[in-house]
């Protein structure tokens, strides 16, 4: 504890001009007089470290005691950086390793980049979560993120399905690599003999254990895994998300949108099927040499959806901006609905503290 400790206080001092006790303190999480202790120790073991008196004064280093990473130009300096998410670090369990790195690679670095981490991070924060939830670290993501590390094969327990159809099943598995995709932790992993690979949700992993070991005399060696050199975790997660998006618009509705309708179509329905809007109506505009509307702006196209349900959801935003011709018991749907809302509102405002009362039904 003490090593690591005395070996990031050098970091720490090679990283800048001088620093106080007090800095150094909040730094390495320890008291004042333990820094003293410390800088003596370093002192003593050969590290040229400096403490200068006064009310300006703090520990230093001299002597050119340092390494320096010489080949990097500023862009690449801070680039380094950026390298990850904070937040995903953190629920890895990797967060004090990066530290540790970035302090490291700073320790290194020409006095003129030295500031290279405070430019990037002042300019650029990547925030993964999505908005209106509130994100949950699956617990046992910093197993599988070890694992993923280590090339480590594992016996997953993993719960598939949803509802009273949910049911636990036992995989052997290879993981290859993590992806976190709005909030949500995804594992990308093989079952060994096996070419096909496949897509596991972190949250839905009951229990996690390393395969092994394989020599009993060695108890902390696990069984790993030959990686397959060909597999690209930015490209087959690229494709697999195109794949998944596609899959789960399996129903189609027709609907007519208003120009207001058509500027906000993307807000509300699935970015695969705004886009496949988006060709619908160009190819009409370019069929008709307008913009493809009935006259009045109107335009009619079909946009793939995931089910009637979910398009009544997601087209209800639109209000007045959409009007569905088809099919007809969604049509029937929006029609119910526009009854409803005609008669709650046809009856004026109630008194405040009253509430609307029941709506009548159609």
């Amino acid at each position: 504890m003490r090593a690591a400790r005395l070996i990031k206080m050098v970091l720490l001092l090679q990283s800048r001009p001088s620093m106080t006790a007090a800095e150094l303190a909040r730094e390495l999480e320890v008291s004042e007089r333990t820094v003293t202790r410390d800088a003596q120790a370093l002192s003593e073991a050969g590290v040229p470290v400096y403490a200068d008196r006064g009310r300006a004064g703090g520990y230093r280093l001299v002597g050119g005691y340092r390494t320096r990473l010489t080949g990097l130009a500023r862009g690449e300096a801070e680039a380094l950086f950026l390298s990850g998410v904070p937040g995903a670090l953190r629920e890895m369990g990797l967060e004090d390793a990066a530290s540790a790195a970035r302090l490291k690679v700073s320790a290194a670095l020409l006095p003129s980049l030295r500031d290279a981490s405070q430019t990037a991070a002042q300019r650029f924060h990547l925030d993964a979560p999505g908005w209106f939830r509130e994100p949950v670290t699956p617990e046992l993501l910093p197993a599988v993120a070890d694992a993923v590390w280590d090339d480590r094969r594992v016996t997953a327990r993993y719960l598939r399905g949803a509802g009273e159809h949910r049911r636990e099943v036992v995989r052997e598995l290879e993981p290859y690599g993590l992806v976190l995709k709005a909030g949500v932790w995804y594992l990308c992993a093989r079952v060994p003999g096996h070419e096909t690979f496949r897509v596991y949700r972190v949250d839905r992993f009951t229990a996690v254990e390393p395969v092994g070991p394989v020599d009993p005399a060695r108890p902390a060696r696990f069984e790993r895994f030959e990686r397959d050199r060909e597999f690209e975790l930015p490209a087959f997660w690229e494709e697999r998300a195109e794949q998944f998006a596609r899959s789960i618009l399996r129903t189609q509705v027709v609907v007519r949108l208003s120009p207001e309708g058509v500027r906000v179509l993307p807000h509300s329905v699935e970015a695969s099927a705004a886009a496949a809007a988006r060709e619908a109506l160009a190819e009409a505009a370019g069929a008709a040499g307008e913009r493809g509307g009935d006259g009045d702006g109107w335009v009619t196209v079909t946009l793939p959806v995931e089910s009637e349900e979910v398009a009544h959801t997601q087209l209800t935003a639109l209000g007045p901006e959409v009007e569905v011709l088809a099919p007809a018991s969604l049509r029937e749907r929006f029609a119910a609905q526009a009854v409803r809302l005609a008669r709650l509102y046809e009856r004026g405002a109630p008194d405040a503290g009253t509430g609307p009362g029941p709506v009548p039904r159609p």
